[in-house]
């Protein structure tokens, strides 16, 4: 018996997740957001696009842009869904900034980020890297999430 989730009235929904990287992105979100409405995570739902997907959806939260830009590190390849009154307002490709300023810590842990009061930023070099702007090492994306 297939199992059905209830729309949301107001919130968002992030779809197009690779499989397998939905319960990372649903931890960024309660982070960021008391989840104190429906959540529901959906996991290895069919997908044209992917074969298999992950679907996060959020009763009563919208996603900020450093939030949205933390997202675009684990599924470069989501859509972020905006519901208002349970119709879809607006839908937008998640995508990863040119530079990311004070959201996330550097893994380095010699980087002077972590040993000072400095607020850290990461410059994308290309789509599978992003350079610390302090001790110039190079990150792939899954690591700074």
């Amino acid at each position: 018996m297939p199992l059905t989730v209830e729309k949301i009235s107001e919130g968002t929904v992030i779809d197009h997740l690779k499989a397998g990287s939905g319960a990372k992105v649903l931890s960024i979100l309660s982070n960021a957001y008391p989840l104190n409405k429906m959540a529901a995570l959906i996991m290895n739902a069919p997908s044209k696009k992917f074969g298999r997907k992950d679907i996060v959806k959020l009763e009563g939260v919208f996603l900020d842009e450093k939030t949205a830009n933390r997202v675009s590190l684990i599924a470069p390849s989501a859509t972020i869904n905006i519901i208002r009154n349970s119709k879809v307002v607006e839908k937008r490709a998640v995508e990863m900034p040119k530079s990311l300023s004070g959201t996330l810590r550097c893994p380095n842990p010699k980087c002077i980020t972590n040993l000072e009061r400095a607020e850290t930023t990461f410059v994308r070099v290309d789509a599978g890297h992003l350079r610390c702007r302090h001790c110039e090492r190079l990150f792939a994306p899954e690591e700074l999430a």
